[in-house]
């Protein structure tokens, strides 16, 4: 990479991804070790809402909910207004600032001392709710704009950005990759290791990376997750003041502040419709991934899981990052042979295949090669319908719709499934102590096999050169 401009580009895409792909993946089970309750709400909101629905408010759905609703709140207002009023690198080097210090917090924050007599579900009375999801809440709503922003500067600072965005996005997805790799190190029981004394550097190396935290002491050392995702984030702020200077975007004449508003007219396309609400599907499918797959791959072979070392989960679930790589780079191809429909369908399918395997067949190997089928996950329905949505509409109304399915990609579909899987996991499927897997898994399983039939019965967009003018009349009317 001989452009310099385009090495601090490419170095700030990994450094932006790093940060969200240290902390998200083990903040599943690292909630409950916390006393912090799947199905009550905390006491404010307990008291307004019917106790049928306390689970969509509980503890847990509130701070995992945290980035969603910051991603909607940035998508439709934080994002446009950081556009037009503060150069990017400053937007971004003080969001990352104030969000890697509330990392720190988070840190900071302990486990109360259990309590006798708790029911199951039943919220630990000292659990630091309060704390948590306020500095949760504080580094969302400053990260999520800065996803965008740092989106802007690459595009600003591009001569030609089809032929080098597509390399400096990649960015993004190797430093989510990276993010995983020092907690092989760092969730390792160094007194086992200590103990075992292992000679030369070969076998101190397998006998550290063999020896996993378990249990509680796995539990209170995920707090290094928001300490080196802290790191990275005032790295990044201090990196970001040596980006080049993007001011703020000039409002056009004429321009519509809130053209998002504009957007859900789309929605009167059938075909638009259809790929809208197959968009929210997959993406619950999605995020159920992220909240049950740590936890499946810690737990014992014996209570139903995969046995996976805790040191090796991000490690293993990164491999599908990896292939995320590998994938995109034969996208177009697929794209070309098999068509729009086809290719977003295998891309819902590789969802209900990875499921089927966790649900049928919960061999470690099994386990950690169908990672691979994330690649497949993410670039033949998500990247898919960000081409299609750039590819069917005319340029006034293209940001509109992008802003429409990120609206459920990364803010309702994501909201669903935070605010159900916790829990599912650990109420619905929680039974003598531990989760059955089995049945839990059909759930997204079963959800990803109707939405890949739903598209493909009822997903027909028009000839290419008619989407133009039926977005513009959608617009219009």
């Amino acid at each position: 990479m001989n452009n310099p401009i385009r090495f601090k580009l490419f170095l700030m895409m990994v450094l932006e991804l790093f940060i969200w792909g240290a902390w998200l993946p083990l903040i599943y089970g690292y909630l409950p070790s916390l006393g912090l309750s799947a199905s009550v709400p905390p006491h404010a909101l307990a008291a307004i809402i019917p106790q049928k629905l306390w689970f969509l408010f509980s503890q847990q759905s509130l701070i995992l909910n945290a980035f969603p609703i910051a991603a909607v709140i940035g998508m439709f207002f934080s994002n446009q207004y950081a556009d037009r009023h503060f150069s990017a690198e400053k937007f971004l080097a003080f969001s990352h600032l104030v969000g890697g210090l509330a990392m720190f917090g988070i840190a900071t924050i302990k486990a109360p001392a259990p309590v006798a007599g708790l029911v199951p579900g039943e919220p630990n009375p000292h659990a630091p709710f309060a704390l948590f999801f306020t500095l949760i809440f504080v580094h969302c709503l400053l990260y999520v704009p800065t996803i965008s922003i740092a989106n802007s500067i690459a595009f600003a600072n591009m001569k030609d950005a089809q032929k080098e965005f597509g390399i400096v996005r990649m960015g993004g997805t190797i430093g989510w990759i990276l993010a995983a790799w020092p907690f092989t190190f760092i969730l390792v029981d160094w007194d086992k290791v200590h103990a075992a004394n292992p000679q030369g550097i070969v076998n101190w190396l397998g006998t550290a990376l063999g020896s996993g935290l378990t249990g509680q002491a796995l539990q209170d050392a995920t707090r290094w997750t928001y300490i080196v995702a802290g790191i990275a984030s005032l790295v990044l702020a201090g990196f970001s003041l040596m980006l080049p200077h993007t001011p703020p975007k000039k409002i056009s004449e004429g321009e519509d502040r809130f053209a998002w508003l504009e957007s859900a007219k789309l929605l009167r396309q059938p075909f638009v419709l259809v790929l809208w609400l197959v968009t929210f599907v997959d993406a619950f499918v999605l995020y159920s991934y992220f909240n049950w797959t740590g936890g499946f791959l810690l737990t014992s072979v014996k209570d139903g899981g995969v046995g996976i070392a805790g040191n090796w989960i991000m490690p293993v679930m990164s491999i599908g990052q990896v292939a995320e790589i590998l994938t995109m780079l034969v996208l177009g191809a697929t794209l070309k042979r098999l068509g729009w429909r086809a290719t977003m369908v295998i891309g819902i399918l590789g969802h209900a295949a990875r499921f089927s395997v966790y649900a049928f067949f919960p061999d470690p190997t099994a386990v950690v090669i169908v990672q691979v089928l994330h690649g497949i996950c993410y670039a033949f329905f998500f990247a898919t319908v960000y081409i299609f949505v750039d590819e069917y509409f005319p340029k006034d109304v293209r940001a509109s719709a992008q802003g429409l399915f990120n609206m459920m990609i990364l803010g309702m579909g994501f909201l669903a499934a935070n605010s159900i899987c916790p829990y599912l996991s650990q109420s619905v499927f929680w039974k003598a102590g531990v989760v059955n897997f089995h049945t839990m898994f059909l759930v997204p399983l079963a959800a990803a096999s109707v939405a890949a039939i739903a598209l493909a019965l009822f997903f027909h967009p028009p000839p290419k050169q008619q989407p133009a003018p039926a977005a513009q009349a959608a617009v219009a009317a």
